[in-house]
């Protein structure tokens, strides 16, 4: 991934470099040849997404793209928005996200933590079937995407048990997911105590652009707010619901997702189909997108 970008545009070129020399690791490429099996380690997966975002960022910006009014991300997304918003340096954010995607892996034994996807059930209905089925161990929210998508995390056993509750009480489809950790539940807590060190260490600027935190589902503008909210999102569910639907009030009518992949582009058309939601990952979504947006492209 990313391969195309970096042909395509000398930006996104000095985007791989830039982060190839902070972790002092060909980053770019593990993404452009692989394998498969070492991007998909999470200490490499994190970096990894953070470049093609990144480097999206900077060819929109170099195609004359507008500078947007708010900028969020679902989860490590975060990060990348604070790139963009001019409070987090480039080389900092991808030595972070690969320390971050270290103590994730680390935090919780192979095996033992475990996510699933829940569809066609509402969320007060998946609190009260995850507090049924903790008995004693960590079964909670940790992704609330859509009214219609909410993913728990926990331990293996507790997960199983939510699974077969929630499809009792009539949930539309409850899917195990294929992860390497149980992120955003108090399973990440030792995670979330090694990477407050390494944040506390690190130089945050005030945003340029404001923020929509996942944590809180709420506008921050200053670093110290921003150095928080990546801390307290490593064991806090995504409130990615909120967290949209705060932008849409605030008038904003025209999202675009920014790097690999369109699962965001699809969460939006379950959360309103009234705002515009767009994608750009490579050289084609970003001529359509501009296209979309009326913008001249060189």
């Amino acid at each position: 991934m990313g391969k195309d970008l970096v042909d395509n545009f000398p930006a996104a070129r000095k985007v791989f470099d830039e982060v190839d020399e902070a972790l002092s690791f060909p980053i770019s490429r593990l993404c452009f040849e692989g394998p498969p099996e070492t991007l998909q380690l999470t200490e490499n997966t994190q970096p990894a997404i953070l470049s093609v975002s990144v480097a999206v960022l900077r060819a929109m910006e170099a195609q004359g793209f507008p500078q947007p009014n708010y900028v969020a991300g679902h989860s490590l997304g975060e990060y990348s928005a604070l790139v963009a918003a001019g409070a987090l340096s480039l080389a900092d954010a991808a030595r972070t996200v690969r320390a971050r995607g270290r103590y994730m892996q680390e935090a919780v034994p192979p095996g033992q933590g475990a996510m699933a996807a829940v569809r066609g059930a509402e969320l007060a209905e998946i609190e009260k079937v995850c507090g049924e089925a903790s008995q004693g161990q960590v079964c909670a929210p940790a992704n609330i995407n859509s009214s219609n998508q909410v993913v728990i995390a926990g331990n293996s056993e507790a997960i199983d048990r939510a699974i077969e509750l929630l499809k009792e009480k009539g949930a539309k489809r409850v899917v195990k997911l294929k992860v390497s950790a149980p992120f955003h539940c108090a399973l990440m807590m030792p995670a979330q105590e090694r990477l407050a060190a390494d944040l506390e260490a690190l130089s945050l600027d005030d945003l340029r652009i404001p923020l929509v935190s996942n944590v809180d589902a709420a506008e921050v503008r200053r670093a110290v707010d921003a150095k928080d909210s990546l801390v307290r999102q490593v064991s806090s569910p995504v409130r990615w619901l909120e967290s949209v639907k705060l932008l849409i009030r605030e008038g904003v009518d025209t999202f675009v997702e920014v790097g690999p992949g369109r699962v965001l582009s699809g969460l939006m058309r379950q959360i309103s189909r009234e705002v515009k939601s767009l994608n750009v990952e490579a050289t084609a979504s970003l001529k359509s997108t501009g296209v979309n947006l009326g913008i001249s492209q060189g």
